[in-house]
């Protein structure tokens, strides 16, 4: 009696262990779960840029000057800086204590978009876009970096006005200067 007592102790509580784990896996997954969400309502949009606008790094009119421009959406309170040119952008970007309180970039195509005449339509997530850096194409502060959805189009943009092709992840301070 004590044998088949205490083995069915041990089965209440391997069926309790089993619960247990099934009850933590769903609270974990539903946990994870909620936190994909809250990352998707972080997405924003690129807003339009207008007339009266100014340069966040330089104060300079953006829309008064050819090339690609650039967005950014800063994490603490989700507003959006415009700058004049991709290169004023990523300047800003790239100091450390702007970098970690950026939640999204934006830059336009320029596989799309004609140099001198902006077009908002054209804007992409700077994170995926390829950049010509050095090419002989000017922006609102002399040089700048052309923005491409592809890397195709920024080979041939590179081709015809010189620069080298670099993903986001390898633009660093000195591809700047």
């Amino acid at each position: 009696m004590t044998l088949s007592l205490n083995l069915g102790r041990r089965l209440v509580r391997q069926k309790n262990k089993n619960f247990s784990l099934l009850l933590t896996c769903l609270v974990i997954f539903s946990l994870v779960s909620c936190g994909e969400s809250k990352q998707e309502k972080m997405l924003h949009q690129a807003v339009k840029i207008e007339s009266s606008d100014e340069c966040h790094l330089c104060g300079m009119m953006i829309t008064e000057f050819p090339g690609p421009k650039g967005e950014v959406y800063r994490k603490e309170d989700s507003s959006v800086k415009k700058f004049c040119s991709t290169r004023d952008m990523l300047s800003y970007y790239l100091d450390p204590e702007n970098k970690r309180n950026v939640s999204q970039l934006f830059v336009h195509d320029m596989s799309k978009m004609p140099w001198g005449k902006i077009n908002d339509s054209y804007f992409i997530d700077a994170k995926k876009a390829w950049f010509v850096v050095g090419s002989s194409k000017m922006g609102a502060m002399g040089k700048t970096l052309a923005s491409f959805s592809k890397k195709d189009d920024a080979q041939a943009f590179a081709k015809e006005f010189g620069g080298k092709v670099l993903a986001f992840k390898q633009i660093t301070l000195e591809n700047l200067l």
